[in-house]
This record gives C-alpha cells, sequence and structure tokens, in this order.
C-alpha cells in the first residue's frame, strides 16, 4: 500500500503511523528491530542532514535493504526538505514520500514552492507533505504560531498535498516545559481539509496527549530527539566504564536502549 493510501485510512479510522528519524545503520536497526518486535509498521525519516552526512543513494539503500531483511511495513520518507532539489532527488532515488517545507516563508510563495514538487512527485505517485504555521526547528524560540483551519483547508485544495504538518503546540527538540497540544484545534483542522495531519515534534509530549491528538485527527506522529538523546547517552555511559575499542561490542547496547524507547513510543501509539 502507497503511504498516502494507508494515512488516508489512518484519518478514516482514527489511527495513526509513527515516523522515526535514523542517523546511522545503528539507529537504523534499532527502529527497524522495534517495529519488528511489535508487529507495527513505520516510517523511516532522513533530514536534510542525514542526507549530507550519509549521502543520498547510500542512506535511501541501506533503508530499503534494511526493510527488506528485517520483513517489516516500512516506507522511507524525506523530512523538512527545505532545497527543492534535493527533495526531488530524493524523489528520483525512489523515497515513498518527501516533505517539502516553505513554511518559513509568505503564503503564496508556500504554495508555489509546494505546488512544483506536489507536480514534482505524481510521476512517481509518491506521497507529499508540507508544513503551515510555525513549528519551532532547534535552537528557534518555542513561541506558536498556529495552523488555522480555514488557511489550512485552502492550502491544502491549492496545493494538493498528500499530508500537512500542522502548529498545534508542539516544538522540535525537547521542552523547556511540559508541551499542552491544542487538541480542539487539531479536530477542527481535521474537519476542514482532506489531508492526513502530521505531528511535528513528539519527543516530550505526554503519552495521554499523543493519543488524544490521534482521536482529533493526527495520523502520522514523528519521532527525532528522543531516538537521539538515548542513543548517545548510553553510548556514553558504556564508555565511561570502558576501554573497549572494537564498536561492534560497544554499539549494541546503545542501539537496545533505542529499541526499548520506540517499542515503548509503538504501544503507545497503536493503543487502540
Amino acid at each position: 500500500m502507497k503511504l498516502q493510501d494507508q494515512l488516508a485510512l489512518n484519518k478514516k479510522e482514527g489511527k495513526a503511523l509513527l515516523a522515526t528519524n535514523f542517523y546511522n545503520f545503528e539507529t537504523l536497526s534499532a527502529v527497524l528491530t522495534a517495529a519488528k518486535e511489535t508487529n507495527s509498521a513505520l516510517i523511516l525519516q532522513l533530514s536534510e542532514s542525514s542526507l549530507h552526512y550519509m549521502g543520498l543513494e547510500v542512506a535511501a539503500q541501506m533503508a530499503k535493504s534494511a526493510i527488506s531483511q528485517y520483513g517489516v511495513q516500512a516506507w522511507l520518507h524525506m523530512d523538512h526538505g527545505g532545497d527543492v532539489n534535493l527533495v526531488k532527488a530524493c524523489l528520483d532515488a525512489g523515497f515513498d514520500s518527501v516533505m517539502i517545507d516553505a513554511s518559513e516563508k509568505p503564503f503564496a510563495e508556500n504554495v508555489k514552492i509546494t505546488q512544483e514538487i506536489v507536480r514534482y512527485a505524481e510521476q512517481f505517485g509518491a506521497n507529499v507533505e508540507a508544513e503551515l504555521g510555525y513549528i519551532a526547528k532547534l535552537g528557534q524560540g518555542q513561541d506558536m504560531i498556529y495552523t488555522q483551519p480555514d488557511e489550512a483547508r485552502r492550502f491544502v485544495e491549492e496545493t494538493g498535498i498528500n499530508a500537512l504538518a500542522v502548529a498545534v503546540g508542539s516544538a522540535h527538540g525537547f521542552y523547556k516545559e511540559t508541551p499542552k497540544l491544542q487538541l480542539d484545534l487539531i479536530a477542527e483542522i481535521n474537519a476542514a481539509t482532506s489531508a492526513a495531519l502530521v505531528l511535528h515534534g513528539s519527543s516530550g509530549i505526554p503519552h495521554d496527549q499523543v493519543q488524544e491528538s490521534i482521536r482529533r485527527g493526527i495520523t502520522k506522529i514523528n519521532l527525532a530527539t528522543e531516538i537521539k538523546n538515548i542513543f548517545m547517552k548510553k553510548l556514553q555511559e558504556v564508555l565511561a566504564d570502558s576501554d573497549e575499542i572494537d564498536l561492534r561490542k560497544v554499539f549494541p547496547k546503545a542501539t537496545q536502549a533505542a529499541t526499548d524507547l520506540v517499542s515503548e513510543k509503538l504501544k503507545v501509539i497503536n493503543f487502540s
């Protein structure tokens, strides 16, 4: 099933998919192991930074091979594509889905850039996600500019996107205080538009809020910061008590920690 079809079904049934970023083989293995152990489908995400770090072809082929090897239902998605040419290159490389992020530009320009990617993606039958509103990125202030239902409806109609990342109280990275999602707003946006709604910045959001957001219409939930954090914290802990130089002996404990985290998140999201 194509990702856009799965997301449309999720929207209809009130379910969600977890979308997990990965940064190397170890974190890729961690998230796919969690999916296999919990019998869950998920979305594998690569950011621009990860693509530059690993190389597009290496990262894409590694993900595709791993999906096959682990025997799970998964899709490959480019997260937060600000470079139109790189987004197109991901589509050329066989990504199932891409996100074009022109959310910091004026509405009309966001529409124009997004339309270009939607047209390009049509030849591949790929899912296209875009963003409307202000979802703070790492290092930015966490003041909110919420997505408005009428603007969301207009944006989806004018662009033809399949999925819309909405600003409803979340932010990328860790929170300075416990976040409070605008659950009524999620329901209003969901009713106003045909697009699948995406929650970015789920790291640190209480589980009950995540589950209620799904009930209100969120169909894709992004997880990145917590994966990096738990992997590195565990690796630092292991290395602090060891002189081991064989990375094949020290990485597995960090990988397991990330697997445990993602397994927990999958159980939270697949609660219904």
